[in-house]
């Protein structure tokens, strides 16, 4: 109970000083001279003037509160490692139930999930959810906290007062003291590159708590999920892996270290990196057989592209077009066969045969070099007109790698180019413009040629079903083939045009193998902590994908019908880091949040990082279990909260106030009491010491009141 004393004067301040400073200076006067009664008159004079200003006492009700502890408990990704996550639960449960049994404390339960920082790093920020907590706690009613946790904490402070703490914070450990832990560290990577130059990756192999070994370890390193180097590594020692980017688009690049059975995790023995692949100028050879309609359509579609460097020729005057003219009147330009079909052959991502005949300018050497060219990995689109029937058709040459051979028969009739049932799944004619409902509305064309021994994959029909665009491989190139010369009519916007910039563009992408296009792909990506799966495939329902979380946990994943040829599959994780997908042969990465995140870097538990800061401010640091936790001592504000077996909280003692009693002091017959009484004294003194004559030794003593009183 707290009491305190307020004023309340009847009269104005300045009429209560005007009365008072006079009489307490004559009250004054009288101690000084030290006149009999002085005290009295002082007395009386308090009196008085207390009465003037009308004092009373103010009596607190006030109801005490606990002090609030904060239960800190860490979520993060590396508290799930190993056995941590129940020995934190157990922990927890046996810490509440102790805190609880202890009236003066309040217990306030904190969870703290990984955070992504500002630099887009996944880490523990134990500081950061306490802070939170206790944004409505006042400093005096906080008694401390107590965090459970493995020690790996990425947001300490430099101290607590730091961050407004001003109570002891403990730390109760995870994990063992002898955990031991081997991770790959990429320390330096490239963001993008060019498709078919180097780069290089620096990387690093880090172990702790291992005894020091001069072996090397294994590192295999995957480019989207496929083994392609196997490199040896000693410990704490920076190496370089060098290789060319392979594809356009995103290249996950993944490095794993080699696996020790007594090690805490290996979900750190992985790390990746996207490389992001970009393609210089595309170099496309096109050549054309002799002018016609479709000669422009081709030209404009590739030189309207500002990343296509294309080299073409028409063959406007072939051999057997002779009539005399001396060739230095001619304004053509010869056609450097051998240096294109020979030196520089493999320097074109594309080659495209416009309506081209054998007239005797190219040598069966140079299809033969053509054919080997598509063997090694090259592109070859064959536009094929009437020529294609004839005698000196390039079919024949190039017979060692076309998906279709010509069956001598051209058929000239309208009709409306169709997707075949495998074009409806494939990705180069899936979802073209203008088809609705099974059915296409574009222009119609007007030639076909026929074709048999069709050994590819036909996407696109013509009339009666005959093949129209054939796509196929061979070796590790891709060959497609158009049995129709007119394109161009949709290009001219005939019966409405139809799609040719978006078929003709996807057929060339295709042939350059950019993976969105590959008929079987599986691919995942993620929205926030929701990962989609999509796998495209020319077959049936496929199985269901496997799902493998970082810390190693598999899932499946059913897929379900989508789009034709499409199957897609969404399931929402909880974890931060890389996850891979698997569908028979075929794998696929991603990641949900940063790459290769801070939280599953160091995971050895520890308690190195937390002690500095935690016992500057009075608190402790130790390793416990629901067996082992330490008691709990509530200790007075500013006193020692640790010891060997035990953790202090303060007692704030705080309290709430719930109202207040005034009691009057000078009001009514209580003052009109005392100031009688004040001025009885006065007077009973005086009057008792007025003129009195006493004899001592034949002495006169004379006690003149007159004189005392001037």
């Amino acid at each position: 109970m707290n009491v305190s004393l307020a004023f309340s004067p009847q009269l104005p301040l300045w009429l209560i000083l005007a009365i008072a400073i006079p009489s307490g200076l004559l009250v004054a006067l009288g101690v000084w001279r030290g006149v009999r009664g002085r005290w009295f008159r002082a007395v009386a004079w308090l009196v008085f003037v207390a009465a003037l200003l009308n004092p009373a006492a103010l009596v607190e009700d006030r109801e005490n509160l606990k002090s609030i502890v904060a239960v800190v408990t860490d979520s993060s990704g590396s508290q799930k490692l190993g056995e941590r996550a129940q020995q934190t639960q157990a922990l927890r449960e046996a810490l509440v139930d102790r805190l609880g049994r202890l009236d003066a404390f309040e217990v306030r339960e904190v969870t703290a999930q990984d955070q992504i920082s500002q630099t887009s790093d996944v880490s523990t920020a134990l500081f950061r959810a306490l802070g939170s907590a206790l944004q409505d706690v006042p400093p005096d009613r906080l008694a401390g906290a107590v965090m459970i946790t493995d020690g790996q904490v990425h947001d300490i402070p430099q101290s607590l007062a730091s961050v407004g703490i001003n109570a002891p914070v403990h730390a109760l450990i995870t994990g063992r003291a002898d955990e031991r832990d081997r991770r790959v560290v990429i320390e330096q990577a490239p963001r993008y590159g060019v498709v078919g130059e180097s780069y290089q990756i620096d990387y690093r192999v880090v172990e702790t708590g291992f005894a020091d070994d001069a072996t090397p370890r294994a590192v295999s390193i995957y480019l989207d999920g496929e083994l392609v180097s196997v490199e040896r590594a000693q410990v704490n020692r920076t190496l370089s892996f060098v290789a060319d980017v392979a594809h356009g688009g995103k290249n996950i690049i993944e490095l794993r270290v080699e696996a020790d059975p007594q090690e805490i995790t290996d979900v750190n023995n992985r790390a990746f990196v996207t490389l992001n692949g970009i393609r210089e100028n595309l170099r496309v050879l096109l050549v054309s057989g002799e002018p016609h309609p479709g000669e422009r359509t081709w030209r404009n579609l590739l030189k309207s592209d500002p990343s296509v460097d294309l080299v073409h020729f028409t063959i406007l005057r072939p051999p057997e077009k002779q009539d005399g003219t001396p060739i230095n009147q001619l304004s053509l330009i010869a056609f450097p066969t051998r240096e294109l079909f020979v030196q520089k052959i493999d320097e074109f991502d594309l080659i495209i045969f416009d309506r081209y005949r054998r007239r005797g300018i190219l040598p069966l050497l140079y299809f033969e070099n053509i054919a080997r060219y598509v063997r090694d990995g090259g592109a070859l689109l064959i536009a094929a007109g009437p020529e294609l029937e004839e005698g000196d058709s390039i079919a024949d040459a190039l017979s060692e790698v076309m998906p279709a051979m010509p069956d001598g028969g051209t058929l000239e009739a309208p009709f409306k180019p169709m997707l075949s049932s495998l074009g409806l799944k494939h990705p180069v004619t899936r979802d073209l413009d203008g088809w609705r409902n099974g059915k296409p509305s574009w222009g119609r064309w007007f030639r076909s040629i026929g074709a048999s021994q069709v050994g590819g994959e036909t996407v696109m029909t013509g009339k009666n079903g005959v093949p129209l665009l054939v796509l196929n491989r061979a070796g590790e190139g891709r060959v497609a083939l158009f049995l129709s010369d007119h394109p161009w009519l949709w290009a001219r916007g005939f019966e409405g045009g139809g799609p040719h910039v978006q078929l003709l563009r996807r057929t060339a992408h295709w042939l350059m193998k950019e993976p969105e296009l590959d008929e079987e792909r599986l691919s995942a990506s993620s929205s926030g902590k929701r990962l989609s799966i999509e796998r495209q495939t020319l077959g049936d329902q496929p199985d269901d994908a496997v799902l493998k979380t970082p810390t190693g946990a598999e899932i499946k994943v059913p897929l379900v019908a989508g789009k034709p040829g499409l199957w897609t599959g969404e399931v929402d994780v909880d974890e931060f880091g890389l996850y891979s997908v698997r569908d028979g042969d075929l794998t696929a990465l991603t990641h949900v949040g940063p790459a290769n995140p801070r939280e599953y870097g160091e995971v050895v538990s520890t308690l190195d990082a937390l002690k500095p800061v935690l016992e500057a401010g009075r608190g402790s640091v130790r390793r416990a279990s629901a067996d082992t936790l330490p008691g709990i001592i509530p200790v007075r504000p500013g006193a020692s909260a640790s010891g060997q077996n035990w953790i202090g909280l303060e007692n704030t003692r705080a309290s709430v106030l719930k109202g207040i009693d005034r009691v009057p002091l000078f009001s009514g017959l209580l003052g009109l009491a005392l100031l009688l009484l004040a001025m009885a004294g006065t007077w009973a003194r005086e009057g008792r010491f007025g003129r009195l004559e006493r004899h001592r030794g034949g002495t006169v003593v004379q006690d003149d009141a007159e004189d005392l009183h001037g």
